[in-house]
Parts: structure tokens; C-alpha cells; sequence
């Protein structure tokens, strides 16, 4: 019979597996990754976007490339905060 604290740790895994898989499979193999709320490549990526633009807005007097520049970097800021899926409390 199964122990009420092994119960919790296969519905813990589950819902790891669930919400990570790739997390949990490189946990399973011992090498593990980062979780996908500490993964930001897709942060960096749009922020040197928004900087590539904003420059050459500010190189070409375009005040369209700087816009987007602006607005892009304004989305791409709080793809930086690890609990923005959360609600506030």
C-alpha cells in the first residue's frame, strides 16, 4: 500500500512532467536545466531587437524606427520577471 507522502510526490511529478517536460526530463537524467520561468532567450532576443531598432532610428532620423524601438523594449522588459505568470496577490 502506497504512503500518503509517496501519493503527493507522484502527484508532484505529474504535474511537473505536466507543466515542464523539458525540465523534468533532464532532472530524470541527472543534468538538470533551467526551468522555464528562468529561461529568457526569447527576452534577450526581443530586447536586442528593440535596441537594433532604436539605434538605427537614432542613426537615420526615422521617427518610426525609433517608435518601434521604444514599444518593442516596452514588451520586452517584463518578459524578464521569472513570476509574471502568477496574479498578484
Amino acid at each position: 500500500m502506497c504512503q500518503p507522502d509517496d501519493e503527493h510526490l507522484v502527484e508532484l511529478a505529474a504535474r511537473l512532467e505536466r507543466d515542464d517536460p523539458r525540465f523534468a526530463r533532464a532532472l530524470e537524467s541527472g543534468r538538470p536545466t533551467r526551468p522555464r520561468e528562468y529561461r529568457r532567450t526569447r527576452a534577450w532576443g526581443s530586447l536586442g531587437v528593440a535596441v537594433t531598432l532604436l539605434a538605427a532610428g537614432m542613426v537615420l532620423p526615422e521617427g518610426i524606427l525609433v517608435a518601434a524601438g521604444l514599444v518593442l523594449a516596452g514588451i520586452a522588459v517584463p518578459l524578464f520577471d521569472p513570476h509574471r505568470d502568477r496574479p498578484p496577490r
